[in-house]
């Protein structure tokens, strides 16, 4: 694999919209590595998890709680708290005192074709996986 620290000049780095949320990609930066810099947003051992079961069609608190790989209470509130915080996902109050929704922002559907590459490698190269979990991507 060759590398480059350059974006190929067919897809010209985004800028942020002036409404744009910070996000903890505009934290302090370890590297401006792309990899890297993804990796710092959504590498860790949950938040891919979350995002599969929002394109899943999941909503509610209650419902990623229901997951397969049974997410900590602690733990999903930080991811969605992080999600919404960097612009992937938006949270919906319910009127009269219902229950928070959370949705995909555009930005978020955007990670769609990432997720389909994680789970096509996971399915190819690690032993006993299945895709149980439908998302629409």
């Amino acid at each position: 694999m060759t590398t480059s620290n350059r974006r190929p000049a067919s897809k010209p780095a985004r800028k942020p919209s002036a409404s744009a949320s910070p996000t903890r990609a505009e934290a302090p930066r370890r590297s401006c590595c792309p990899v890297a810099c993804t990796l710092d947003l959504i590498g860790d051992r949950w938040t891919l998890v979350v995002v599969r079961d929002l394109f899943a069609g999941k909503t509610r608190f209650a419902e990623f709680l229901r997951s397969p790989e049974r997410v900590a209470t602690n733990i999903l509130s930080n991811r969605l708290e992080l999600l919404v915080a960097s612009g992937l996902v938006e949270r919906r109050q319910a009127a009269a005192g219902g229950h928070a929704s959370y949705h995909l922002t555009p930005r978020g559907a955007s990670l769609g074709p990432l997720l389909v590459a994680v789970r096509d490698w996971g399915l190819e190269n690690v032993a006993g996986t299945e895709a149980r979990v439908v998302a629409e991507v």
